[in-house]
């Protein structure tokens, strides 16, 4: 008897769902990580520092640099290309692998660990590792003698765009192409079947089914995509230093020079406070294409 009134006792604790207490220690790290220096950086926005001596406030003098100084729109120009290119070679690369690996057969596995070996190396290493292979004295063109790849693809303003967006896409098709094959697999074999009854082939099957079926895990991984664009500074850093002149120097790199080669912290700041608004603007826009339902399952009404 005394089992039974456990039982039903834990059974009514589950249906209520966790205590609001369980979220105290994420609340407590997301204040004292995310809320607090996200008002610190906005409050140095409106000094005056050099990362050293005093902090004095200075009104709007930051905001109006930052906004007046044509290397910040450049800077902003280069981020939104990145960011557009680097989506636009991704996300069809990373459905189709994330499809291919979702099969069961024993070589798809083996192919699924070599894409995932990129996963393992941090930006750095492979920025160094692709400046290696492209230098046109003593790279990968020269050493095999070949004309075409011995150019100086990080020194051509004309090419360099293009070579980070494709060593981007080399680092982290890997980790959306894990996101879709989770997806993928999540998708009731049950409309397969019934749709290879109706005569449906494997393109069809597809659009129809695999499409629809992976709208929130489209969703989720194109906000990944295009807002982890905004954070690109350690791989463009090693690669190409923002050069060759101001070529690929993005948002988050214009940032770091202002303020720690130019020793402009309210400046700095400011482009801070800037990234941040429009990685948050960009997040909700991409989430608002999910509609009222787009935190339910993507099995629901399957």
């Amino acid at each position: 008897m005394a089992v039974s009134v456990t039982t039903r006792a834990s059974r009514r604790t589950l249906e209520r769902g966790p205590s609001g207490w369980l979220a105290a220690p994420a609340l407590v790290f997301f204040l004292l990580f995310a809320i607090i220096p996200l008002f610190g950086v906005l409050f140095l926005s409106f000094t005056r520092w050099d990362g050293l001596g005093e902090i004095t406030l200075d009104g709007l003098s930051s905001w109006t640099t930052v906004l007046t100084d044509p290397i910040t729109g450049n800077a902003l120009l280069v981020t939104a290309k990145i960011m557009f290119f680097s989506f636009i070679v991704q996300a069809p690369i990373s459905l189709l692998l994330g499809v291919f690996t979702a099969a069961g057969q024993k070589y798809r596995a083996a192919l699924a660990v070599l894409y995932f070996v990129p996963l393992l190396l941090s930006s750095a290493a492979v920025a160094i590792a692709f400046k290696a292979l492209l230098d046109p004295n003593f790279g990968l063109g020269p050493g095999l003698g070949l004309p075409l790849l011995t150019q100086d693809w990080l020194g051509n303003s004309d090419l360099v765009l293009f070579v980070v967006v494709f060593v981007i896409a080399w680092q982290f098709v890997p980790f959306h192409t894990l996101i879709y094959q989770g997806g993928v697999r999540q998708i009731p074999t049950s409309l397969y079947e019934a749709a290879q009854i109706d005569g449906a082939g494997r393109i069809q099957q597809f659009f129809s089914i695999t499409l629809p079926q992976l709208k929130y895990t489209i969703i989720t991984s194109s906000t990944l995509m295009v807002v982890g664009s905004l954070a690109y500074f350690d791989l463009i850093f090693v690669l190409t230093a923002g050069g060759p002149g101001y070529a690929t120097r993005l948002l988050p790199l214009h940032m770091y020079l202002t303020g720690f080669k130019a020793n402009d912290m309210g400046a700095a700041s400011a482009l801070g406070v800037i990234l941040v608004v429009i990685g948050l603007v960009l997040a909700l826009l991409l989430q608002r294409l999910g509609g009222k339902n787009r935190n339910d399952s993507q099995l629901e009404g399957a």
